[in-house]
């Protein structure tokens, strides 16, 4: 089984926290699905049937028309073995959504939207220089609602002048449109973006790393007395809507990105991406040439790579998976290295897996890295 990403590489505007691959300009967003849909013709063979997942991401799909939509799906299903189960996901702008798109969208075969949220208050959009405004985020989801039951959203913590007290009401205006899945992530401040210039200027003040902490465990609480399960350290969902691209991606399956600066992974230890540049692409892909840079992880890495997703599960990390993956040696490094954070009480183990205790989530970046091989 395999997983397909699609990268739209074209948004409205910037936001100021985005690393990400993208343009403004108009130029080539008429013709970009149907260079993707080249790419995937090109590389048909590196994706093995069935899929269980598509996804679209970006960028800012919600740009593509779901006529556009609904001609690649058709293309997918003709080349491909696809369930009825598959999930089909498309990230959405709360300023795109319509009752005319998202039914285009339902058409077209998308059955589960992501909503770029981020946050409720207006002080936030702005500085993060989102396209949307707050109101237009309550009447996305309220249109959402009536037309998709699987849907997610996506937040946003630990923002500048930012406080605890906003953040819950974020979480819990978030709750009133009863999503399925919500998904939160803590800003990172990037190299290369207009929000790291603006730190380092002073123009913008980070809050502390305590505060920010104290955002996530609030989240922590409130979600699992909503009855959602943590089931990836950023990743809540109601039972029986975990989102397949996500759990495929921190479980290590195979998956093909197509687009400028698509990642894609084999399943056994090769990465592959895309150049990142729109022309250079194009031209790649008209040339049947694709513009690709790839690795091969080593046993180290993939070892590391297990500790680091592991962690972030529910499940855990398997010590046996680890005796029979990369060998009894690697099975006594990892018992030796814990004995501090067992101590600590930072991890715990449930029977043959190790997990990181409720207390200790915010800290399980760092207890991946203490873990590793260096």
């Amino acid at each position: 089984m395999s997983n397909l990403y699609i990268h739209y590489p074209y948004c409205k505007q910037a936001c100021h926290y985005c690393n990400f691959h993208f343009s403004t300009m108009k130029k080539g967003r008429d013709q970009i699905m149907g260079l993707i849909e080249k790419e995937l013709e090109i590389r048909v063979n590196e994706v093995k049937s069935p899929l269980e997942s598509i996804y679209f991401g970006g960028g800012s799909p919600s740009l593509i028309s779901s006529k556009s939509l609904g001609c690649f799906i058709q293309k997918i299903k003709e080349d491909f073995e696809i369930s009825n189960e598959v999930e089909i996901t498309m990230e959405v702008n709360p300023d795109d959504v319509s009752k005319d798109y998202l039914l285009g969208l339902k058409e077209s075969g998308i059955n589960r939207l992501s909503l770029g949220i981020q946050s409720f208050f207006e002080k936030d959009l702005q500085l993060m220089n989102r396209a949307h405004s707050a109101d237009q985020a309550h009447k996305s989801l309220g249109l959402v609602g009536k037309y998709f039951d699987n849907f997610s959203l996506d937040l946003i913590y630990g923002m500048p002048n930012s406080n605890l007290l906003d953040w819950k009401k974020n979480i819990n205006l978030a709750l009133e449109h009863n999503p399925l899945h919500i998904s939160a992530y803590a800003l990172t401040v990037e190299k290369k973006t207009a929000l790291y210039h603006q730190i380092k200027q002073n123009r913008v003040m980070p809050i502390s790393d305590e505060a920010v902490k104290d955002q996530y465990d609030f989240l922590i609480d409130k979600m699992d007395s909503e009855g959602y399960i943590n089931y990836e350290f950023s990743s809540f969902g109601k039972p029986g809507y975990f989102s397949v691209n996500n759990q495929n991606y921190w479980n290590g399956k195979a998956y093909l990105g197509l687009g400028p600066s698509a990642h894609s992974y084999d399943g056994i230890g090769k990465r592959s991406w895309n150049i990142s540049n729109n022309h250079l692409y194009a031209a790649g892909v008209n040339s049947k040439k694709l513009d690709l840079e790839s690795e091969t992880l080593n046993t180290k890495d993939m070892y590391n790579e297990y500790i680091m997703t592991g962690l972030r599960k529910i499940d855990g990390l398997s010590l046996d998976h680890i005796k029979k993956v990369f060998g009894k040696t690697y099975a006594s490094y990892l018992e030796e290295q814990v004995g501090r954070h067992l101590d600590q009480r930072n991890i715990f183990w449930d029977g043959d897996y190790l997990k990181v205790s409720k207390q200790s989530k915010f800290l399980t970046d760092g207890i991946a890295a203490d873990l590793f091989i260096i």
